[in-house]
């Protein structure tokens, strides 16, 4: 159920150019590992992350995605959902240093400077409490990276992370405060009309992003919502 992210700084030139390595398959390796090796080798947000210390590649998607929304230097507190490896909340701390931040994972996560870990399923029905308990406070900010893990069918991987975004969003809207923000995965494939019409009753904002970062051949888009309207409108609905 992790979605890790690996989270990384300062957007601009994402290092193209420079040697191309070339992968020999190994006889203990497959050629679909020994393509991913490759492309892990030649990816200059592989290598970039690894130069400026954060633990993967999906850091510079918040950073983007942050450059172009704004929603990191105003948050106090924040849930960082699916946290592992670690990255997403590496640039929230180092964006904006008085955030307090707590994620949670199914995964293990290595100890963040700042930042509590929760290593337990967020689907889990004691999961929100726990959050906000560790947090001190509701959030402001709710940001997931959370993706099922993927079976290969294209419709089924969109349906299970949708499912996921979906819950995470249902969180955001249950424990934010007025004003804050929820950031979180999705994949493209048009299954995503309940959860749009959801962020779009709750949220001033709400638009779709695919930063430079996330590689041209993945499904994935972010939905950014801002603006969060508080839970007035439920009661008055209810």
């Amino acid at each position: 159920m992790s979605g890790g992210s690996g989270k990384g700084g300062g957007g601009g030139s994402s290092g193209r150019g420079g040697l191309h390595v070339r992968v020999k398959t190994a006889r203990k390796r497959s050629v679909s590992s020994t393509r991913w090796l490759q492309r892990q080798l030649n990816d200059p947000y592989v290598r970039r992350a690894q130069a400026e210390g954060y633990r993967s590649r999906a850091a510079y998607k918040l950073i983007e995605l942050d450059e172009k929304f704004g929603f990191l230097k105003k948050a106090r507190a924040v849930v960082d959902l699916g946290i592992t490896p670690g990255g997403w909340s590496q640039v929230t701390r180092k964006t904006n240093p008085r955030a307090r931040v707590v994620g949670i994972d199914l995964l293990a996560c290595e100890p963040i400077e700042g930042v509590e870990i929760l290593e337990m399923d967020f689907m889990d029905d004691a999961a929100p409490d726990r959050l906000i308990e560790a947090l001190g406070s509701a959030p402001d900010l709710v940001i997931s990276d959370m993706a099922a893990n993927t079976v290969g069918h294209p419709q089924t991987d969109h349906l299970r992370t949708i499912g996921l975004a979906e819950t995470a969003a249902d969180f955001a809207v249950q424990t934010l405060v007025p004003g804050g923000a929820f950031v979180a995965k999705v994949f493209a494939g048009g299954a995503d009309r309940e959860l749009l019409s959801l962020l779009k009753r709750h949220f001033t904002t709400v638009k779709h992003a695919k930063p430079p970062a996330s590689r041209k051949g993945s499904p994935e888009l972010y939905v950014i919502a801002q603006g969060f309207k508080g839970r007035r409108m439920d009661k008055a609905n209810g």
